[in-house]
């Protein structure tokens, strides 16, 4: 079975790179994200208008290629944590994770035993087809493969970092940054003092209990601060927002070359 790129750069002692994706179901776009140097890659199903299928095909197109292709699911419940694993998943992105018991639900889902309680399916996508000789070894290299994220995104969560963060199962505590500042009354205001506070508290939540602390921005000079303050795990921008920079810029340049005149 495929490996996870994400935990061997982990490994390695590097910093995983990653994209979201949230509108381009193309069949030639992972490649052209493993030519870019990505190491993982969160389908998203929660802000984007990706269905079981959309993913079932960008999870296999990924799979081809050396990126771990990870899901953000809508909400973090069985139906949609085991049926997206099953498609093949590497990992899991759970939006707006609030306490332990949410964390400790999700692992459930996500897991098989003796971590939780997820069904068992093989020689399908969610094993690459190959035949399991040995279901105890299959399940834990599974469980051992399988990444859950779970994303901080509330005032409420702060309360609740410790909880979330010893969660056994739970590998990386991700900031959203704009839900954060918004549950804050401070929507979008990245240098307020109370988001950097909030950022400090997961950052060293996520640490204290072994686990990485994680986040996306838009660009390198911000990412590059927030791995000088202790972020673990990076993605980088979405596909959408990659697109719209590169055509306006090439647009707008190429009207400023070929304007002419008013007569």
């Amino acid at each position: 079975m495929k490996g996870n790129r994400f935990q061997e750069v982990l490994a390695s002692g590097q910093v995983p790179i990653g994209h979201m994706i949230d509108d381009f179901n193309v069949r030639g776009l992972p490649k052209m994200l493993e030519a870019a140097g990505l190491d993982f890659v969160v389908i998203d199903m929660e802000h984007g208008g990706f269905g079981h299928a959309d993913v079932a095909d960008l999870v296999a197109w990924f799979k081809a290629t050396s990126i771990a292709p990870f899901v953000r699911v809508p909400v973090g419940t069985y139906p949609f944590i085991a049926r997206v694993l099953d498609t093949g998943a590497l990992g899991i992105m759970v939006p707006n994770v609030k306490t332990g018991l949410e964390a400790r639900e999700i692992v459930q889902a996500a897991k098989y035993r003796p971590l939780g309680g997820r069904g068992l399916t093989f020689s399908s996508a969610v094993n690459d087809y190959e035949d399991v000789s040995d279901v105890g070894t299959y399940m834990m290299e599974a469980n051992q493969r399988t990444t859950i994220i779970c994303q901080i995104e509330s005032y409420e969560a702060l309360d609740h970092l410790d909880e979330i963060a010893s969660t056994p199962g739970v590998d990386v505590l991700w900031v959203g940054q704009f839900d954060m500042t918004n549950s804050m009354g401070i929507p979008g205001d990245l240098k307020h003092p109370r988001f950097q506070t909030a950022l400090a508290q997961v950052i060293g939540a996520a640490h204290k209990h072994g686990k990485l602390a994680g986040i996306q921005g838009g660009g390198v000079a911000q990412l590059r601060e927030w791995a000088g303050l202790g972020l673990d795990v990076l993605s980088y921008s979405q596909d959408s927002s990659i697109y719209m920079a590169a055509i306006s810029e090439g647009v707008k340049a190429l009207r400023a070359a070929v304007a002419r005149s008013s007569p």
